[in-house]
């Protein structure tokens, strides 16, 4: 997961240091995680201490965020093949797994934004909706920012051998950060969507 890079002193000599990038994210995921627990867990409480939940007149949907979610999961096997193929050297099989998953990622955000459109009542209505919006918001905009790093990963592999199979750091960063998307994603699927039909 870390890969050497050289560098050179003053005096001419080289130096080897662990690239740090990929821990580096997984240290700032942590930290996102634990954002995304307080979320969890605040909504657990109110879901706890209320009543009826959600609330008459917010219920959600679960054909639309059904699809997403299949979309979204797949998506991270999708990107896998993609980190797989260019550590064959495999630039172009790397950049059609990517492509895929780009466009996955953009259906998602699409369904997304379609399911917005249709629920029939806004951020304020009440705590259910209020908890609703800022949860699959920020996750939205996760996958929003994931989708970029994809589209970036794509952009730079037009340079001739800036990735191969012993430099792909930025790719598996991409992977890694797209995985963490999923993952947060099936968590709040379960809380928000099927825990409403119990």
């Amino acid at each position: 997961m870390t890969i050497a890079t050289t560098e050179h002193d003053s005096a001419g000599h080289h130096e080897e240091h662990p690239d740090l990038r990929v821990w580096g994210l997984l240290t700032f995921l942590v930290s996102e995680s634990l954002m995304f627990g307080g979320f969890f867990a605040t909504y657990l409480f109110f879901r706890s201490s209320t009543a009826v939940w959600p609330p008459e007149g917010t219920e959600v949907e679960l054909f639309v965020p059904t699809i997403n979610t299949i979309i979204l999961v797949s998506s991270s096997f999708v990107i896998h093949f993609g980190d797989t193929a260019i550590k064959k050297n495999n630039v172009k099989g790397m950049q059609l797994w990517y492509t895929i998953t780009a466009i996955m990622g953009a259906i998602f955000l699409i369904g997304q934004a379609y399911e917005y459109a249709t629920l029939g009542y806004g951020m304020t209505t009440n705590v259910f909706a209020n908890c609703f919006y800022l949860m699959t918001g920020f996750h939205g905009l996760h996958v929003f920012i994931g989708l970029l790093l994809i589209l970036a990963v794509l952009w730079r592999s037009r340079i001739p051998g800036l990735y191969t199979a012993k430099n792909h750091t930025f790719i598996e960063m991409a992977e890694i950060y797209w995985h963490f998307v999923d993952i947060i994603w099936i968590v709040l699927f379960t809380l928000v969507y099927i825990l409403t039909l119990f």
